[in-house]
């Protein structure tokens, strides 16, 4: 692990996963466009998917020199989001964000064999154990219903990329139908790529026109704060009623996974019971752990006969194979 992510040495290859900044001497590998695994600079070859081009391109970042395969690597789905992506090369897997359950549109990841597996594990205390998606679906069209027969329109709220598309899809067909213009953005992308999503008109359009007026609607809009001004602006004017989606209000103890007026848990990522059975799919005679509980996660894998340990900065200069 470097101070520009990780380094893996091969077979005289510099391969850099999830690279801050692009190394113009080697390849580097974007597993998917959310802010956080997007580079901030250009340099060298950038190994992604042609949907991760194209979201990071909308969102600010331009991939000068993209290529979607190159010769020994291979691009594994990874049920996150939209494109993202692990990479399998040389018996080693790197995960990126991972999820292997099916949402939506999205199908969960397909977990080839390695050696070697880097694996994130943002949800990796056993405490974290997702709910069923049909589960899901059927709490939230309860309350949708619920708040619809006394005329309170409902705001759903979930990442702008990634979570607010896979709401669209389980809960586009209440309407009206309206949208935050960010989501709206990102979800006519998602449809020009070919993800089913209905359509709806964006919050500047609807509110300009009077549409907000006539209750009860949904609207899809990003996670943020009660203390947004957008927020405050649509339970003032029209006593909206919010629905947080996010993996972190499974645990009492993360206060940022309940900033809604009813939370739900759901989430893009692996909970911890299919962190460990994803780990125990590939086969992995060694596993480093990523993003998230590292150390905790690295210790439950030991206590059931897997090697695994954290992969921090200067923990190895680089990894080679």
């Amino acid at each position: 692990m470097t101070k520009n992510g990780i380094l893996c040495e091969v077979n005289e290859n510099r391969v850099y996963l999830d690279p801050k900044n692009t190394d113009k001497s080697g390849i580097n590998f974007v597993s998917h466009a959310h802010s956080d695994h997007l580079p901030t600079k250009n340099g060298g070859t950038i190994l992604a998917s042609i949907e991760t081009n194209e979201i990071a391109n909308l969102r600010g970042f331009k991939m000068e020199k993209h290529v979607e395969a190159l010769e020994n690597f291979s691009l594994i789905d990874s049920g996150h989001i939209l494109g993202a992506k692990g990479l399998l090369f040389d018996d080693i897997f790197y995960t990126g964000d991972i999820c292997t359950r099916d949402r939506g549109f999205l199908q969960g990841a397909k977990i080839p064999k390695c050696k070697t597996l880097i694996t994130e594990c943002t949800f990796g205390l056993p405490e974290f154990v997702f709910p069923k998606i049909d589960e899901i679906q059927k709490q939230v069209n309860e309350l949708i219903s619920e708040l619809y027969g006394k005329g309170i329109p409902v705001i759903l709220m979930g990442y702008q990329l990634g979570k607010a598309q896979t709401i669209t899809q389980l809960f586009g067909h209440w309407g009206p139908l309206y949208f935050h213009d960010s989501v709206k953005d990102m979800n006519s992308l998602h449809q020009k790529l070919g993800v089913p999503l209905n359509d709806g008109i964006g919050h500047s359009e609807a509110e300009k026109n009077g549409l907000l007026d006539k209750k009860p609607w949904v609207m899809v809009a990003p996670l943020m704060s009660s203390k947004n001004k957008f927020l405050q602006d649509m339970k003032s004017k029209y006593g909206a009623v919010t629905i947080g989606f996010s993996g972190w209000a499974q645990s009492t103890r993360f206060s940022f996974g309940r900033r809604a007026d009813y939370s739900i848990t759901m989430s893009d990522h692996c909970d911890y019971n299919e962190l460990v059975d994803m780990v125990v799919q590939s086969g992995a005679e060694q596993v480093y752990t990523i993003h998230g509980f590292v150390d905790e996660f690295a210790q439950e894998l030991r206590k059931i006969g897997i090697n695994a340990q954290p992969l921090i900065e200067n923990s190895l200069d680089d990894f080679t194979s």
